[in-house]
């Protein structure tokens, strides 16, 4: 964990209860006079720098030492258009995807999802909260959805598009936005649709689960 989130942060004084307490205490045992970091979610650019002073037996207190604006994202960014999967897949993917740098996720209803799945954003925003404490990220990923692949490239005519062809993925390539599509691929009417698009594809023989894809594509061009 390289910071908490703490509704309180940035006061002179903390006081830690709860899973958050057992977490610190318990799991990690820290002890008085132990350093930690605290983030407020409403200012989560700052860093706020605590002691720990007193343990109780279900609470901890602790003292600021020090505040200051400490940024840690990606130095590039990237919006992934995912066509809508089973939430299941996206929870496997999701933290490796926010430690990644992945700026942004648009879920798109393609003509292959299934229509009962429906992104469970509240769950998904706890995953990235989580994350961010462990990689020490300090801005949240903006998950949004989208009705179809036609409405997503009209507002976002510089897509790239993961899929079959020639055309492998170099390191040098310069993305701002990719799509990948759902389990068995896009449709005949898709790919029509997406025929002016730039398309591409990883070196590689194998047939990934859209949640590979996702994954390996991301880390190509971020990392």
């Amino acid at each position: 964990m390289v910071y908490l989130y703490h509704c309180d942060a940035a006061n002179e004084q903390l006081h830690v209860k709860g899973e958050d307490f057992k977490y610190l205490i318990k799991v990690r045992r820290h002890s008085i006079g132990d350093a930690l970091g605290f983030r407020n979610k409403d200012d989560i650019k700052t860093l706020h720098s605590y002691k720990l002073q007193k343990i109780e037996p279900r609470s901890a207190v602790f003292e600021r030492i020090s505040s200051k604006v400490f940024e840690v994202k990606a130095d590039k960014a990237l919006h992934v258009g995912w066509c809508v999967i089973d939430n299941k897949s996206i929870e496997k993917v999701l933290a490796s995807l926010n430690e990644i740098g992945v700026q942004k996720i648009t879920f798109i209803y393609c003509e292959r999802s299934q229509k009962n799945f429906k992104p469970d954003f509240k769950r998904f925003e706890r995953i990235i909260e989580a994350s961010n404490q462990q990689c020490g990220r300090t801005e949240m990923m903006e998950l949004v959805t989208c009705k179809g692949l036609a409405q997503f490239i009209e507002e976002n005519p510089q897509t790239k598009v993961f899929d079959f062809t020639d055309k492998k993925l170099e390191c040098e390539n310069d993305f701002e936005t990719v799509l990948v599509g759902c389990e068995g691929g896009f449709s005949a009417k898709e790919k029509e649709l997406l025929k002016n698009q730039e398309v591409f594809r990883l070196d590689t023989p194998m047939i990934l689960r859209s949640e590979t894809a996702v994954l390996a594509v991301a880390s190509k061009i971020l990392l």
